[in-house]
């Protein structure tokens, strides 16, 4: 098939999918009010094919033309052009992920995790994501139950995804995942485990693909962000949405040459963890728009509120750029510190995105709060879009809400701002910060994992005279 335009991405979408919505069956997300903005948002994936070719497209003689998020990484300087797309992508989704950075993620979790038959499958099923063009949601969470027991240890056997049957040609599995963005406007599913399991969890140790309208696979969207927003009020959320799902497989039948780890406990954690060490990359490279429009937010505000040349405004500016550039930094060097890692795929450091992780996810709420006190009450007291549709009224909240700048000129900041903290786009983007990609707890452990302290400890024993 080759690349695929935008309006061919929403034309996969009309299949028949079994999507509920609010309560209601949706029988078109491309289509539906609220669920349409979500879909252009993640349709940029394939725009930016056509608008920046020189970031979005790979050449190859054996493979043709093929979207670069799927580009097998072979050495740092690939990984440092992953990072330069998911970065331009993010921006033009105003620092929110898209959709082929994810599903991308799995495939090289894939390729360098699995064994055997497994790896046959996963090469076999890179190759058809890369000549359909396909975009691939990721199932990995588990809805877990009594978070204390295990897999296999819980009163029912179905909070984790596991296999009930199989034969020669196919396993058949039953369970849900949680947390599944993209799901109701992806092509397909990649299944992964969700933690590192033991022998008597040998049946929840699973990973597969399947098509998102594969018979006994249901996906029950989330309502947060429900609604359609005034863009003079939320120029983000307006715009910008993900669809976020609790994905139950009741069950589903999964063809054989589409699993690529059935039932082998021991391979159920490296491939969990090989996919967050490309995960966690994607995580610091989109966040770093994000990072920039917090900033460059703090800049207007302060100058259209008169205030930016107070000390404490310069402060407060000053570290918000700290902890952004800290964060890019990181990023950067996670890829200049990247190794070759199994199937000769290489890998961002690990040590270093999971403290650029951290670094972003620790600063977050900081950084937010500093924002709304550079902008003052007027985040959830000021007017909003119906009120200025009204030329009458517009008149007024020009002259009362001028400063150092025009009424409309800081009203559109403010709401920007408003958007971004204290409206459910700010309240998305805070929870995402804590828990997105890994939970701050998962990245400490991350941390002192990836380290090797043997540099460390030597030379101080050496200075101790041990």
């Amino acid at each position: 098939m080759g690349l695929r335009t935008p309006d061919e991405y929403r034309a996969g979408l009309r299949d028949g999918r079994r999507v509920f919505y609010r309560g209601k069956r949706v029988t078109d997300v491309a289509g539906h009010p609220e669920l349409a903005p979500a879909v252009n948002h993640s349709a940029q994936c394939f725009s930016i094919a056509a608008d920046r070719p020189d970031l979005a497209v790979r050449k190859s003689r054996e493979l043709g033309d093929y979207s670069a998020f799927y580009h097998l990484p072979r050495s740092a300087e690939d990984l440092t052009a992953r990072a330069t797309l998911i970065q331009e992508v993010s921006r033009r989704g105003a620092g929110t992920i898209v959709l082929k950075e994810v599903g991308s993620d799995a495939l090289f979790a894939l390729l360098r995790a699995t064994e055997g038959a497994g790896q046959e499958a996963a090469q076999a099923y890179y190759r058809r994501c890369l000549d359909g063009d396909l975009a691939l949601a990721v199932g990995q969470t588990d809805v877990k139950g009594h978070r204390s027991l295990g897999p296999s240890a819980q009163a029912d056997p179905d909070l984790y995804l596991h296999v009930v049957d199989s034969d020669a040609e196919s396993i058949t599995v039953r369970g849900a995942k949680t947390h599944t963005s993209f799901s109701a406007n992806a092509d397909e599913i990649v299944v992964l485990p969700t933690r590192a399991m033991g022998p008597d969890d040998a049946g929840y140790a699973v990973s597969f693909a399947v098509p998102i309208d594969t018979p006994g696979l249901s996906f029950y969207v989330s309502p947060f962000l429900a609604g359609t927003a005034d863009p003079f009020e939320q120029p983000l959320g307006s715009t910008h949405k993900l669809l976020e799902s609790l994905t139950v497989f009741d069950d589903v039948r999964v063809p054989r040459d589409r699993v690529f780890l059935d039932r082998r406990p021991e391979l159920a954690g490296p491939l969990a963890i090989a996919f967050v060490d490309y995960h966690r990359f994607t995580a610091i490279n989109y966040k770093l728009p994000l990072l920039d429009l917090i900033v460059g937010a703090a800049h207007l505000i302060a100058e259209a509120n008169g205030i930016a040349k107070a000390g404490h405004v310069r402060d407060k500016i000053a570290r918000l750029i700290s902890w952004a550039e800290s964060v890019r930094g990181l990023a950067e060097l996670a890829a200049l510190r990247a190794s070759e890692g199994a199937q000769g795929v290489w890998l961002p450091d690990p040590l270093t995105v999971n403290i650029a992780k951290y670094t972003f996810a620790h600063g977050y709420h900081e950084a937010a709060a500093a924002l709304i006190d550079l902008a003052g009450g007027a985040l959830v007291t000021g007017p909003g879009g119906e009120d200025w549709a009204n030329p009458e009224i517009r008149d007024v909240l020009a002259k009362y809400y001028a400063a150092a700048v025009p009424g409309e000129q800081r009203l559109r900041i403010l709401n920007l701002i408003s958007d971004l903290t204290a409206r459910n786009y700010g309240g998305y983007q805070s929870v995402l910060a804590t828990h997105a990609e890994g939970s701050l707890e998962a990245e400490k452990l991350q941390i002192a994992r990836s380290y090797d302290s043997a540099r460390a400890t030597d030379y101080a024993r050496r200075l101790a005279g041990l």
